[in-house]
């Protein structure tokens, strides 16, 4: 064998060595990353006034909604409130996320006055003719899922990371694969795609980043459902962290509460 062919493939060996070396490298990096985005975004708690465009079919339905969060990073309670128009209004629902499991959900409908817990099975739904599934409104807790670092790339001209999230067995999710834009510059999500069987099946585009108290957050949401063409754009208004807040407000009994 030549030199020049040695050369080559002791190049070739050392290449692999390296990149080798640097798959787990790589990894820990895409999950310290998406961890560095939810420290970053910690609060206590957190209440919001949400205005919401929902879009199909060149119609335009307008909703609102108030939430209301205590704890934060896939270990807390949230609660989603209907405050318009009155054909929804009252209308509520209790997420619990937990940080090895998937969320517990109920919904509270008082039309009919009864609530109903959301099956694991129905998560993929949409959340009272939102583009948002039941599935989209749980936290995702950094251990539920593998990370890969997959590139670089701009997202409105801002430099992210681009990493793939997969369930880990026993997590439970309709989405094969997702992934997520991460910005450089303040660490705060820019783009999320949701894959079905290697299809984009949604895809939630955050902009208007704003800092709120000392913490980086999107005020635009638009989430774009790719299967039925229609999109739900949500604008978060009157929006504070760490107000003071009861546990006892975050349960079944307090889902019925009319407000």
């Amino acid at each position: 064998m030549s030199s020049c062919g040695v050369a080559l493939r002791s190049l070739t060996a050392a290449a692999l060595r390296v990149t080798l070396a640097a798959a787990p490298l790589f990894a820990q990096d895409a999950r310290a990353i998406i961890a560095e985005s939810q420290k970053r975004a910690r609060a206590s708690s957190q209440r919001y006034e949400g205005v919401l465009e929902v879009i199909a079919s060149n119609k335009v339905t307008k909703k609102s909604w108030q939430s209301e969060r205590i704890g934060s990073a896939g270990n807390s309670k949230v609660i989603i409130r209907f405050t318009a128009p009155a054909e929804v209004k009252g209308v509520a629902l209790l997420v619990v996320n937990h940080p090895d499991r998937s969320s517990d959900q109920w919904m509270w409908t008082p039309s009919i006055g009864r609530d109903r817990r959301i099956a694991l099975q129905d998560r993929s739904t949409r959340f009272f003719g939102t583009d948002f599934s039941f599935e989209d409104l749980e936290e995702r807790d950094v251990d539920q899922y593998d990370y890969r670092l997959t590139g670089e790339e701009a997202i409105d001209g801002v430099p992210c990371w681009r990493i793939e999230s997969r369930p880990r067995q026993g997590k439970i999710s309709q989405y094969s694969l997702s992934r997520v834009w991460i910005r450089k510059t303040d660490y705060v999500p820019a783009q999320y795609e949701n894959l079905v069987k290697d299809q984009v099946a949604r895809r939630l585009h955050q902009t208007d980043i704003e800092q709120v108290q000392g913490i980086a957050t999107a005020r635009t949401l638009e989430m774009a459902d790719l299967r039925r063409n229609s999109r739900t754009i949500l604008r978060i208004e009157k929006l504070a962290y760490n107000v003071p807040m009861k546990e006892d407000d975050f349960t079944v009994q307090a889902l019925r509460r009319e407000q």
